[in-house]
Order: C-alpha cells, then structure tokens, then sequence
C-alpha cells in the first residue's frame, strides 16, 4: 500500500487557499478535493478545541469557516465542472443560510411577542433539516466521477494523489 505524504495534503490545501483563493474556473479531480476538505475538518476539529479551551469556541469556528468560504466554494465548483455541472449548485449551501438568517430575524421579532416561541421551535428544525439535505446534495455531486475528456469547463484535471513520490529507480551501472 502506497504510504500517505502528509507534506502533500498540507501543499494542497495551502496551494487552494494562497493560488485560488477566489477561483471558480477549470476542474479538480475527486482525490485532490475530497484530500482538501479532509485537511479542513482536521484543522476545523483543532480550531474547535482550541476555541474550547480559550472559551470563544463558536467565535474562532465561525472566523475560520468564513476565511475558507470563499476557496472552499470555489473548489466546490471546480470539483462540479469536473463532473460537467454548473457551479450554480453550489448556491444550494447558500439555502440554510438565508434561513438561519430569517431565523435571527425571527429571534429578535420573539423578544416583541413571546407567544411566537413556539414558531420558532419548528423554523430551527426546518434549518437544521435544510442545512442537511443541502449538504447531501452537494457530497452527493461531488463524489461523483468527472467527465472522461475535456468538457466546457475545461480540459481533464491532472491525476493527484496524496501518496509520497517514488524515488526513481536506480540508473544501471555502466559495465
């Protein structure tokens, strides 16, 4: 079994943030986008703990999700023209959004009429099962294979692989 190059997963995951920050153009194959978001919950998870040591645990989350939305959208597109979609699906992350803020909006009317509780009750639930069936939605696209040739969104991506890069072998000795 080929040994993983953790060196590898980090230079990826760094080259998405510092090279294509903001980029929604082209296509990146399924190892190097599923390897990129593996690093971001692993760095997720310690920000998580961090902030849970600190005590500002949601605050630093939610810092950190907000500097990764825009290449973590971008590399969402990427992986869905690979699979010859439009990158509008990944708008479909932008639906549990727009509720929690209707939801904030219905919070503060809340504090004006306290019999509107109840209301609110069943709006978080259909948040949380919004946000749910977005994300399925979404890893259910970008697992899927990418188009065999190039599409209109650009020519076939390079093969990634995290593995460590073999040595080459060695030159045979002059006789």
């Amino acid at each position: 079994m080929e040994q993983m190059d953790i060196n590898k997963l980090w230079q990826n995951f760094v080259d998405t943030i510092t090279k294509h920050y903001v980029d929604f153009d082209g296509r990146v194959g399924r190892a190097q986008f599923w390897y990129y978001i593996l690093v971001y919950a692993v760095i997720a998870v310690a920000v998580s703990i961090v902030g849970g040591i600190v005590g500002s645990g949601s605050g630093l989350r939610s810092l950190y999700s907000l500097a990764l939305l825009c290449p973590t959208l971008g590399f969402t597109a990427r992986r869905l023209h690979d699979t010859g979609r439009t990158a509008n699906w990944v708008f479909i992350l932008a639906v549990p959004w727009v509720l929690t803020m209707l939801l904030g909006i219905l919070v503060f009317a809340s504090f004006m009429m306290l019999g509107f509780l109840a209301l609110l009750w069943g709006f978080a639930s259909l948040v949380a099962l919004a946000s749910l069936v977005a994300a399925i939605i979404i890893i259910y696209l970008c697992a899927q294979p990418g188009t065999a040739g190039p599409n209109q969104y650009g020519p076939v991506p390079p093969v990634w692989t995290p593995g460590a890069t073999a040595a080459p072998p060695p030159a045979p000795a002059a006789g």
